[in-house]
């Protein structure tokens, strides 16, 4: 468990009813901006420890409130001449708790624990509706990968990734 100031991070399993209803809250974003659910085909046990986990971030100032989630699992995908890789899955703020940094706290999270994990690399998908993640993702070192996965081939998709064993750049 990963604390910060009053945010507590979490690993749960993917059918917590805190991440239940976290995770139904993003599908209804990806309506919101891309006219339907995101259908990449997620299996709970991706995301079990030590091939994949899943974190709720927590306010202990507001109450113990789930504030965000993020989640990785292990990767078929090779990018800096590794296949050790893991794709983040499932990053999402609540909308009442966005512009504090949060993202950024539960990307870090992810971070180190896939790296402890084994993982030497991370990819990640996100799409051209979500500015603000394409900017928390390059702020934090990843970039531009060729395209992967289930919307390997969307028009409105962006793949990233970063070298673990090169954080310190």
């Amino acid at each position: 468990m990963a604390e910060t100031a009053a945010l507590r991070i979490a690993r749960v399993d993917y059918g917590d009813p805190d991440a239940v209803r976290l995770v139904a809250e993003v599908q209804q974003e990806y309506v919101r901006r891309y006219g339907s659910p995101d259908d990449t085909p997620l299996d709970p046990l991706m995301f079990v420890p030590p091939t994949g986990s899943f974190f709720v971030a927590y306010d202990d100032a507001d109450g113990g409130r789930p504030v965000a989630t993020g989640a990785w699992r292990r990767s078929q995908v090779v990018v800096f001449d590794t296949a050790r890789t893991a794709e983040v899955k499932r990053m999402y703020v609540v909308e009442a708790a966005r512009g504090r940094g949060l993202a950024r706290l539960v990307l870090a999270h992810l971070e180190a624990t896939a790296a402890e994990a084994g993982a030497e690399a991370l990819v990640l998908e996100t799409g051209i509706a979500q500015p603000e993640a394409i900017a928390l993702y390059e702020s934090s070192g990843y970039t531009r990968v060729p395209g992967f996965g289930h919307y390997r081939d969307s028009p409105l998709s962006r793949c990233f990734g970063k070298d673990l064993r090169c954080s310190s750049r």
